[in-house]
């Protein structure tokens, strides 16, 4: 079990990892899977670009993207967030940059669980477990 994190991006280093470490293994936990290795890559807009258009033939900037490799409920995974689109986003959304990118570190997370934010009614489903899990993590010691 695993989960690591890898820069790419100057001038940024994740606060609080080892209760980010905590907290993802207990969500995995609270949704019944494991985690087997999740791997967090910061990097910059142009990179997440890049890999949009390669692997899921979108021209669109994003925030993340993950690629899951998940089997039988143990938890693999590569995602990858742009830092300045958690900063334009925690702008846009009225909340922190640390808040904004938890936010989307455990949507990664949630994506390999099964949550999909593909509609309407899936996205308010997504967006009410990251709330929950952000919560969560406000609470832990």
């Amino acid at each position: 079990m695993a989960i690591s994190f890898d820069y790419q991006v100057q001038k940024f280093l994740l606060p609080r990892q080892k209760k980010i470490v905590k907290w993802i293994l207990l969500v995995a936990f609270l949704e019944r899977r494991e985690v087997d290795e999740i791997s967090y890559i910061f990097c910059e807009s142009a990179y997440l670009l890049k890999l949009n258009r390669r692997f899921l033939h979108h021209s669109t900037y994003t925030d993340i993207i993950t690629f899951d490799y998940s089997v039988k409920g143990k938890l693999s995974a590569e995602i990858y967030i742009s830092i300045a689109r958690v900063r334009e986003n925690a702008s846009e959304f009225k909340t922190t940059f640390t808040r904004e990118l938890r936010r989307v570190m455990i949507h990664g997370v949630l994506h390999c669980i099964g949550y999909s934010d593909k509609t309407n009614r899936t996205t308010r489903i997504m967006r009410r477990k990251e709330e929950e899990y952000l919560t969560l993590f406000e609470a832990m010691e």
